[in-house]
């Protein structure tokens, strides 16, 4: 996620619809002979925006489906039941229109566009989760906290370039997927979605509607599921499905998390693997597993699964590093923690801290809930976490890339989509019972009243003001 942001973790026409014109190999940062149709950057005012209803998914575990008011119903359409084998799809799939959509968060791709981006981000519910009372102070609160960050912020855009590298890395594995799936003998449209910033997942969906997809895969760009990134990004789609007929009966297959899938394993053991063999002493290398944090409150209070993904997604990759034959120590820690509530500890920067004290002299930084490189792998932790380590006594520091366009890893999410398609179906959301829409009105007036006053005082107080400025920068 861009820093400063709870996890979670650009400009399209219409969405970002990716079309290959030539069938030549392509790596991230490399020039090939692809093209893209619609990749220029909108000359447009900045979107903003704050998305409201509650998110619903098809094949959600058991915690996500306790939260939320979804039904899911067989569609009429044809349904893939067998696979020439396990790479292949049948006949049937190569028939249909199929598409699939990667979401992501998004990211400032100038410096001028850094505060209307925080802007977007904190007006979503879930990222700053307010109680019930007080949601009509989500789009005050985000513009306070955006103007206040986004000095500090825009510091750290320049330090890596000026902007975010996001998208650009997201498009090239939208084309390297779609190549995979050819290989694979499926013919698909690969759409880009991202949350915060262009090309935004409405504008992909409105993409989507129009080339008459048949059937849709989607597929969050988090390994791990969080209801502040795959979870938000997919809230998003279902408010869409609640609205439109079009995608009430567009079969949907959703891939919440692939962090237990081989090939991601082992992608994420290969690239450790490699930099581990860079250093003089390798077998006395710590690898430090930093992670995106989320407030406690997510995990304990709203059932956030993320935690517990995210232990298992360590212990399985230092599993397949065990079979191979590399028994270095390892530890997780969170990273990019904001505001004054207690996030997911142990914290990334008192765990170097600690590390250093206690005579660790190699460590290996493995960021592994992001795929691609952005602002708080390329300046939080090579150049603050960096920093920070060698200050406090680590000698050897090394830094696993982000998996970005590995061949091995796009190969798997092309397979994690062809195994997605059998189980397509359409989502329908069921509609409250009156009872629930049943408002005492007395009552709603009388929140409305000292929710406003709260309000006055928390915008206005200039303590208040310097306060949050100070934990906010």
């Amino acid at each position: 996620m861009e820093r400063g942001v709870l996890g979670s973790r650009c400009a399209a026409g219409a969405g970002q619809i990716l079309g290959i014109k030539s069938a030549a190999a392509t790596s991230c940062g490399k020039t090939t002979s692809t093209s893209f149709a619609g990749s220029t950057k909108h000359d447009v005012k900045p979107l903003q925006l704050a998305a409201n209803g509650s998110s619903c998914l098809a094949n959600a575990s058991p915690v996500l489906k306790k939260q939320r008011n979804l039904s899911v119903r067989c569609s009429s359409a044809n349904v893939v039941n067998t696979f020439d084998d396990a790479k292949g799809v049948s006949s049937s799939v190569v028939e249909e229109k199929i598409g699939v959509l990667l979401l992501n968060l998004g990211g400032p791709e100038t410096l001028d566009d850094v505060q209307p981006f925080l802007f977007n981000l904190f007006a979503d519910p879930d990222i700053i989760r307010l109680p019930r009372l007080f949601r009509f102070l989500q789009r005050p609160l985000a513009k306070l906290i955006s103007t206040f960050r986004a000095p500090k912020s825009k510091e750290g855009y320049a330090s890596i370039g000026g902007g975010s590298p996001l998208r650009k890395i997201t498009d090239e594995q939208a084309n390297a997927l779609k190549i995979a799936l050819e290989k694979k003998n499926l013919q698909a449209n690969i759409y880009v979605g991202m949350r915060y910033w262009y090309p935004f997942t409405e504008e992909a969906i409105e993409q989507i509607k129009k080339d008459k997809i048949t059937k849709l895969v989607v597929l969050p760009l988090y390994p791990q599921y969080s209801i502040s990134t795959s979870g938000s990004s997919i809230r998003v789609l279902q408010n869409i499905v609640k609205e439109d007929s079009f995608f009430a009966g567009l079969p949907i297959s959703i891939i919440e998390s692939w962090y237990q899938r081989d090939g991601y394993v082992k992608s994420m053991a290969d690239l450790i693997e490699k930099e581990i063999s860079a250093f003089s002493n390798p077998e006395e290398v710590m690898i430090f597993f930093s992670a995106h944090g989320v407030p406690l409150t997510y995990v304990e209070d709203a059932g956030d699964p993320y935690r517990d993904q995210m232990e298992d997604c360590i212990a399985l990759i230092m599993g397949e590093l065990r079979s191979r034959g590399i028994l270095n120590s390892h530890t997780l820690a969170y990273q990019s923690r904001v505001g004054p509530v207690q996030w997911l500890k142990p914290y990334t920067d008192e765990v170097l801290v600690e590390l250093g004290q206690k005579g660790v002299k190699s460590l290996l930084a493995v960021p592994v809930s992001f795929v691609s490189e952005h602002i708080e792998t390329l300046e939080e932790i090579d150049m603050e976490y960096k920093e920070l380590a060698l200050e406090s006594g680590i000698e050897n520091w090394g830094r696993v890339p982000a998996l970005g366009c590995t061949s091995s890893f796009i190969s798997d999410l092309a397979d994690a989509v062809v195994e997605a398609l059998p189980s397509a179906s359409a989502l329908v959301t069921r509609k409250p019972d009156d009872t629930d829409s049943d408002i005492d009105l007395m009552h709603y007036l009388t929140k409305m009243f000292f929710g406003s006053i709260l309000a006055f005082i928390l915008l206005l107080s200039p303590r208040l003001i310097s306060a949050f400025r100070n934990t906010m920068l």
